[in-house]
């Protein structure tokens, strides 16, 4: 599986900006489709994640109700939606490719699979 991440740059706070993970490889359908972000000094964080089949959603409680989550099957590519970004997720993002259980629409991470390369986001205030 490989997955290549883009879209990321400047935004100023309150606007929006959309970030793609294209995904390639016989079984990356087989993983769910996770965000992660990575600020200067922090460790790496969840943001998000989409199931390719039923398009299930869930999100990290900072980014709720901001940031969302789409897919589009036939390009198999998935999206983040940045609306009104604050200074504060300003971050490397990184998408990946995951295993685990969905019991709902809550999502139980067991593995992270594969990284894509990180696309740099920086929200000016």
């Amino acid at each position: 599986v490989q997955l290549q991440a883009s879209g990321g740059g400047l935004v100023q706070a309150g606007g929006s900006l959309t970030l793609s993970c294209a995904a390639s490889g016989r079984t990356f359908s087989a993983y769910d489709t996770a965000w992660y972000r990575q600020a200067p000094g922090k460790e790496r964080e969840f943001v998000g994640i989409i199931n390719w089949s039923s398009g299930t959603t869930e999100y990290a409680t900072s980014v709720k109700g901001r940031f969302t989550i789409s897919r589009d099957n036939a390009k198999s590519t998935v999206y983040l939606h940045l609306n009104s970004p604050k200074p504060e997720d300003t971050a490397v993002y990184y998408c990946a490719a995951t295993s685990g259980m969905w019991r709902g629409d809550q999502y139980y991470i067991q593995n992270v699979d594969y990284w894509g390369q990180g696309t740099q986001v920086t929200v000016s205030s």
